[in-house]
C-alpha cells in the first residue's frame, strides 16, 4: 500500500503535474516512466537500511526557490517530501513512496567562516570531512564525527543529530548547531536561532504557521503535567546519546521552562536536530567550531579475552578522560583477514582477542601520550583486564581506526542469507549500565539462537549490536520485530534511549511508546502536527510509522532461480549475492577531497546514480524481481552502469568488496545477447585486430589518425570525442623488433658473453605495448638485459582486456583459456611472467581466475602466483640484492607518480614507488589522484568525454600542471599517460623509461 498518497490522483495525472513544475525547476526532476527516470527512482528506493520502497519522484533542487516550489507542490497534490543527503541512514529515514529531495549535488557550498567567533555557515549538502579540510587552514574544525564522515553531510547529521567517534569530548550535532535557515511546511522561510523570552513572545504573536509553532510549543512545555511526563520518561541525564523521538527534554532542560517563567532563551535548533527532516527543510546551517585537536595522538588497543572484559576495561578507561573509547569484536576482526585492504590494517593485533577496546589520547607531546597510556595500562593490569596493550602513534592510528569505521561494511562479507541487520544497533544506555545491559541483551539473543556483532561507542554507552537474521523468510521477518520489541523493553529497564545517533525513522518509531510511554508519544504527535499539519515533510517517520517489518528489501519466502553467468561467482555465492553484499554505507560517495579512487564517476557528477551502491542496488532489484527470462535485459540497468569506468576500486575500497567492474562486464554480455552489440563496441573489443592491421601500414595509419581532417572523420564515424587524440602505432611491432634485436646481439656475440649467466624472464607482450607503445617495450627489454636478465617473449594471445572492458566476456573467456594453456608451459616459479601494462598483466591475477574453465583453474592459479608487474619483479630482485642503487645515476631527480587504478585495487602501487626511488637521489612523490578518467575507451567515447576530463581535473591535471618542467611524471598505464597528455600537454613516462634513463651503464 502506498502510505504517502492522500488523494486519488492517477499516475498519469501526477506525471502531468510533475511535468508542469519541471518547466520552472532549475534543478533536476525525475518522475516519468522513461528508463532514465525509472532508474533514478530505483536507486533512491533504498538507503543503508533494510527498507526498500519506490519513490514517486526524485528531485535534485538547485535553489531554495526549487525547494519551496516542491513544498507548495506537495501541499497541492497530497504528497510528502523525503529530504536526503548522503543516504547512509540506517533506520529507513529516506526511504518511502514520496518525493525524494536530494540536496547533495547542488547544496554543497561553504558560505562563510568567522574565525574569531568560531563559526561557519554552510549549505546542508556539505560533507563533514570536506568541511574540515576547508577549515584546517583556519585552525578550526566541526567536531561531531560519524564513521561515515567521509560522505556524511551536514543536513543528514542535523537530521539524525549525529555524534560519532569522539562524542564523549566533542559532543553531538545539536551541541554545535547555532542556527538554521529553514522552510516551513507551508513554504515560509524563517530561521531557528536562540531567542530571548521577548523574541519568543513576538514570534508567538504572529498570525501564521511560525506563530502557531511557537505558541503551541510554549503551551505544551508550559503544562506542568507534560513537563513531569518528559522528565520521568526520557532517558537518564547521564546518557548523552538520547535521540528517541523529538528532543522535548532538551527544550525543557535548556530553555523552554525558563521562557515560560519569563527568562532564558529558546532555540528551536534543539528540536530540529534529530527530527529526521520531519519538521522543517534546512537550507543553511550555522555551526559552532572548535580548535583543531592537539597534533600528537596515541591509540591504546586493549586486547581482551571476552566482550564483558572489554566493557569493564571501558569503565576504567573513562576515568582517564580519553578522547574516544571504542570497541571492536572478533567478528569484525575476522573479516579483515584476507581483505584486499583491511588485512594490512590489522598489524597491531596480537593473538586472537575476543574484543579490542581502542582508547585514544591526544596531547601536545608524545611524552604526555606515553604518560597517559602508562597510567591507564597500569590500572588495567591491576584490575586484571586485558592481555596486550599496544600503543599506536601518529599516522598508523588512522589504519587502526579504519578497521573500526569499516565495521558495517566488513560484516556484510558473511556468507548465506542470515545477515547482520540494523535493528538494535542504536540503542544506548549510560556507560556504567553498559556491561549489565549487554549481558541482558545477550540472554535475549541466546533465547532465539542468534549470533551478533558488537562494536563502536563503548565510551558513550552505545554498542552497535547487529544480530544475524534471515529477512528473506517469514520467520526472519517475525523475529526481526520480536527482537526489537524485547530490546525496547530492556532499554526502558535501564532508562536508556531507543536511538542514540542513527534515528528512529520507520524502524524504531513503532516502539517509541514502549520506551517513552504513550502519553509522551502523544506529545510527539502534537509536535509533528504543529510543525507539519499536512504531512509534507517525511511523513510516517518517528511518529505514525508503518509496521517496522514491512517494505523490506526482500519479499519473504520468494524463490529466486539462480542466475547463470560466464564469470565464476561461486566464491560470492552467485552474482546476486555479490550485489546483495552492498550495505548501503555509501563509502563510494566520498569525494576527491577525502581521496581514494572509488568512485570516480560519482566524484565528477555527484549523482547517486553513478555510485557503486546504485549499481549494486539496481542489479539486485532486477535480478531478484525481473520476470524476463534474461533478467539482465533492462535499459534501467544500462543507464546506471553507463558511467562505471571499471576501475575496480570498489573491489578493494568497498568494505564489502562489491566488485562492480566484474558485475558490469557480466551484465553487458547478457544485455548484448538480448539487444545486440553496437559497431563501436565491436570495434573497441577488437582493438588488437585493428592495430595489427594498422601495423602493416604504419605511415598511412598514423597519418589518418594525426591529420586534422581525417582524424576528425575517423572519430565521427566511430563515435569518439573530436577533442581526443588517437593512439598511433609503432614503425614496427615489439615482437618483430625483438627478433631482429636478438639476431643482431647474437651476431655480435653480445648475447653469449663468456662467464655471464643470465636469469630468464618471460615478458608478456601485451597488445598495447606490441602495437602502440613499442618504444616503451624496447626500453623494458633493454633495461632488463642491462640488469642481467635474458628476456623471452613467449607465444600467447592478447590479454583480453579490451573485450572485458566492453563486456564481451565470452570472447575474453576463450582468450583466458588459451593463454593459461600456452603460458603454463613456460612460466614457472623461477621463470616468472612479467608485464608492462597493468591492465593487461594484472588480468592474470584477477579476471582470469574467475573466467577460465574449471579444469584450468589450478593452472591459472599457479600462473597468477608467478605473474608480476615489471616494477614488482624489479623490487623483488632489488630486495634480494640482485639490483643495487650503485647501478644507477647519483643525479638528483623529482618524480611525481600517478598510479594505475588496478595497481591501487590489487595493492601493487607501492613496488612502483619503491623501485623508482632506488636511485639514491631520486625523490618519488605519489600524486594523491584517484582514477585518471580515461579508463581504456571510456574517455574516448564522445558521450563520456566531458566526465572523463572532469575526473582528471579533480586532482591529477592540477597536480601535473603545477610541476616544474624538469620534474618527471611517472604513470605505468597507457591510458593514464594518454589522459595526462590530452589533459595537461605533459608527457608522462612509464617507470621503465625513468629507470632506463637513470641507469649508469647501458
Amino acid at each position: 500500500m502506498n502510505i504517502f498518497f492522500r488523494n486519488k490522483m492517477t499516475a498519469a495525472t501526477l506525471a502531468a503535474a510533475f511535468a508542469d513544475i519541471a518547466a520552472q525547476f532549475d534543478g533536476e526532476l525525475y518522475f516519468d516512466d522513461s528508463p532514465l527516470h525509472e532508474a533514478q527512482k530505483r536507486v533512491y528506493a533504498t538507503d543503508a537500511s533494510v527498507y526498500q520502497e519506490l519513490p514517486v519522484a526524485v528531485a535534485l533542487p538547485k535553489t531554495v526557490a526549487d525547494i519551496r516550489a516542491l513544498i507548495l507542490f506537495a501541499n497541492r497534490h497530497g504528497l510528502t517530501l523525503i529530504p536526503r543527503a548522503a543516504g547512509t541512514s540506517l533506520a529507513g529515514q529516506v526511504v518511502g513512496a514520496g518525493v525524494v529531495v536530494d540536496i547533495s549535488k547542488y547544496f554543497n557550498k561553504v558560505l562563510e567562516v568567522n574565525q574569531q567567533e568560531r563559526w561557519v555557515r554552510v549549505q546542508p549538502g556539505v560533507i563533514r570531512d570536506d568541511l574540515n579540510a576547508y577549515l584546517r587552514p583556519y585552525g578550526l574544525m566541526f567536531g561531531p564525527e560519524t564513521s561515515t564522515a567521509s560522505r556524511a553531510m551536514i543536513g543528514g547529521m542535523i537530521g539524525n543529530n549525529s555524534s560519532g567517534l569522539h562524542s564523549i569530548v566533542w559532543g553531538d550535532t545539536r551541541d554545535h548547531l547555532l542556527s538554521a535557515s529553514v522552510l516551513l511546511s507551508d513554504g515560509t522561510a524563517t530561521a531557528f536561532t536562540a531567542l530571548s523570552a521577548d523574541e519568543v513572545a513576538a514570534k508567538g504573536a504572529q498570525d501564521n504557521l511560525e506563530g502557531t509553532i511557537y505558541r503551541n510549543l510554549q503551551q505544551l512545555l508550559g503544562n506542568a503535567e507534560n513537563r513531569a511526563l518528559i522528565r520521568e520518561n526520557y532517558p537518564k541525564h547521564t546518557l548523552t546519546r538520547r535521540n528517541t523521538g523529538y528532543a522535548l527534554d532538551m527544550l525543557l532542560a535548556e530553555a523552554a521552562a525558563g521562557v515560560v517563567a519569563g527568562a532564558a532563551e529558546l532555540n528551536l535548533c534543539n528540536i530540529l536536530a534529530g527530527s529526521e527532516g520531519t519538521l522543517a527543510f534546512v537550507t543553511e546551517a550555522k555551526l559552532n567550531l572548535i580548535p583543531l585537536p592537539p597534533k600528537e595522538e596515541g591509540l591504546i588497543c586493549i586486547h581482551c579475552h571476552s566482550l564483558q572484559e572489554a566493557l569493564q576495561a571501558n569503565l576504567v578507561a573513562l576515568r582517564h578522560q580519553p578522547m574516544a573509547s571504542e570497541l571492536v569484536d572478533d567478528y569484525i576482526m575476522g573479516f579483515t583477514k584476507g581483505h584486499p585492504v583491511y588485512q594490512f590494517n590489522r598489524f597491531f593485533i596480537e593473538g586472537e582477542p575476543a574484543a579490542l577496546l581502542m582508547v585514544e589520547f591526544m596531547a601536545a607531546s608524545q611524552e604526555e601520550i606515553t604518560a597517559k597510556a602508562e597510567a591507564l595500562v597500569a590500572e588495567l593490569k591491576a584490575a586484571g583486564l586485558g592481555y596486550a596493550y599496544p600503543l599506536i602513534r601518529g599516522a598508523q592510528t588512522k589504519l587502526a581506526w579504519d578497521v573500526r569505521k569499516a565495521g558495517l561494511g566488513l560484516i556484510r562479507n558473511l556468507p548465506g542469507d542470515s545477515q547482520p541487520v540494523n535493528l538494535i544497533e542504536d540503542c544506548a544506555v549510560s556507560p556504567e549500565d553498559l556491561p549489565a545491559y549487554i549481558a541482558d541483551l545477550q540472554l535475549i539473543l541466546d533465547k532465539y539462537k542468534l549470533s551478533a556483532s558488537y562494536y563502536a561507542h563503548a565510551g558513550a554507552g552505545e554498542l552497535h549490536v547487529e544480530p544475524m537474521i534471515n529477512l528473506k523468510t517469514s520467520e526472519g521477518k517475525a523475529l526481526f520485530r520480536t527482537v526489537l520489541h524485547e530490546t525496547a523493553l530492556l532499554v526502558k529497564k535501564y532508562n536508556g534511549s531507543l536511538s542514540g545517533e542513527h534515528g528512529d525513522g520507520r524502524l524504531r518509531g513503532e516502539f517509541i511508546p514502549t520506551v517513552l510511554g504513550k502519553e509522551v508519544y502523544g506529545l510527539l504527535k502534537q509536535v509533528k502536527q504543529t510543525f507539519d499539519p499536512n504531512g509534507v515533510f517525511n511523513a510516517h517517520k518517528i511518529v505514525d510509522t508503518p509496521p517496522m517489518n514491512e517494505a523490506l528489501r526482500y519479499e519473504a519466502d520468494k524463490q529466486i532461480i539462480p542466475v547463470e553467468t560466464l564469470f565464476d561467482f561461486s566464491r560470492q555465492e552467485g552474482i546476486l549475492r555479490l550485489a546483495e553484499k552492498c550495505s548501503g554505507s555509501g563509502d563510494c560517495r566520498k569525494t576527491h577531497v577525502t581521496g581514494g579512487t572509488m568512485c570516480p564517476s560519482y566524484m565528477a557528477t555527484r549523482q547517486e546514480k553513478d555510485t557503486t551502491r546504485a549499481r549494486a542496488n539496481i542489479l539486485r532489484q532486477f535480478l531478484t524481481n525481473s520476470e524476463k527470462e534474461n533478467r539482465f535485459d533492462h535499459q534501467e540497468i544500462k543507464e546506471v552502469m553507463d558511467l562505471c569506468l571499471s576501475c575496480k576500486a570498489c573491489k578493494s575500497e568497498c568494505p564489502s568488496s562489491v566488485d562492480v567492474a566484474k558485475m558490469k562486464a557480466e551484465f553487458l554480455q547478457h544485455y548484448y545477447d538480448a539487444n545486440g552489440v553496437s559497431p563501436r563496441t565491436w570495434l573497441i573489443g577488437h582493438f588488437t585486430k585493428s592495430q595489427q592491421l594498422a601495423s602493416f601500414f604504419p605511415p598511412l595509419y598514423n597519418f589518418m589518425v594525426k591529420n586534422n581532417f581525417t582524424s576528425k572523420l575517423v572519430k565521427k564515424v566511430i563515435g569518439f570525442a573530436p577533442e581526443r587524440s588517437l593512439p598511433t602505432v609503432g614503425s614496427t611491432t615489439l615482437r618483430s623488433w625483438k627478433k631482429k634485436w636478438d639476431k643482431a646481439r647474437k651476431a655480435s656475440g653480445e648475447s653469449q658473453q663468456a662467464g655471464v649467466k643470465r636469469r630468464q624472464v618471460n615478458l608478456f607482450c601485451d597488445e598495447f605495448t606490441n602495437y602502440n607503445d613499442v618504444e616503451i617495450g624496447k626500453t623494458v627489454v633493454k633495461l632488463l638485459t642491462a640488469l642481467g636478465y635474458e628476456v623471452v617473449l613467449p607465444e600467447h594471445l592478447e590479454s583480453g582486456r579490451t573485450y572485458l572492458s566492453k563486456g564481451l566476456v565470452r570472447k575474453a573467456k576463450k582468450i583466458a583459456n588459451e593463454n593459461v594453456q600456452r603460458l603454463s608451459r613456460v612460466v614457472q616459479n623461477d621463470i616468472p611472467l612479467i608485464g608492462i601494462e597493468p591492465s593487461a598483466i594484472l588480468t592474470f591475477r584477477d579476471e582470469y581466475l574467475d573466467l577460465v574453465s574449471p579444469e584450468l583453474l589450478p593452472a591459472a592459479q599457479e600462473l597468477a602466483r608467478n605473474s608480476f608487474l615489471l616494477e614488482e619483479f624489479l623490487l623483488r630482485e632489488a630486495e634480494l640484492g640482485h639490483i643495487t642503487p650503485d647501478m644507477f645515476t647519483k643525479k638528483q631527480q623529482l618524480v611525481k607518480l600517478h598510479g594505475h587504478c588496478y595497481q591501487k585495487s590489487l595493492n601493487v602501487l607501492a613496488p612502483t614507488h619503491k623501485i623508482l626511488a632506488l636511485p639514491e637521489n631520486y625523490q618519488v612523490e605519489l600524486i594523491p589522484s584517484g582514477c585518471c578518467g580515461m579508463a581504456g575507451s571510456f574517455g574516448y567515447e564522445k558521450e563520456h568525454y566531458e566526465v572523463s576530463m572532469k575526473i582528471g581535473s579533480l586532482v591529477l591535471f592540477p597536480a601535473v600542471q603545477e610541476q616544474a618542467p624538469d620534474t618527471l611524471i611517472a604513470a605505468a598505464g597507457t591510458s593514464c599517460r594518454h589522459q595526462i597528455k590530452d589533459g595537461t600537454q605533459r608527457e608522462a613516462l612509464h617507470p621503465a623509461e625513468i629507470l632506463w634513463q637513470a641507469l649508469a651503464k647501458k
